[in-house]
């Protein structure tokens, strides 16, 4: 009868908590340091401060719009608007009107 016997290695003994140390610091690592950190809150905020401003000036845009809409009902139809309208769209100008024009870095 053969007996193998080995001696244990302090290797054997160390590579799970060894693997397990290594995830831990890797996540914990990006946990500060990645994209969506701790440390990226500063840009985070900014940048939501940034896109409510975005949301502020297009939610007014709308507004504008929807009173535009507004005026052109059939029901409340404003004959400056549908005259101003006409004369943007044709490019017409009556002859009484003068039109100063900008050039294009000055607008």
């Amino acid at each position: 009868m053969v007996t193998k016997q080995r001696r244990r290695s302090a290797l054997d003994r160390l590579w799970m908590p060894l693997i397990t140390a290594a995830f831990l610091g890797y996540f914990g690592y990006h946990a500060f340091h990645g994209y969506y950190g701790i440390l990226s809150r500063e840009r985070l905020e900014a940048e939501a401060a940034m896109l409510s401003r975005q949301l502020e000036a297009l939610e007014d845009e709308r507004v504008g719009y929807e009173r535009r809409v507004e005026m052109l009902r059939s029901d409340k139809l404003d004959a400056d608007l549908i005259d101003f309208e006409a004369r943007l769209a044709l490019n017409r100008i009556r002859p009484d009107e003068v039109v100063l024009r900008l050039d294009a870095e000055k607008q």
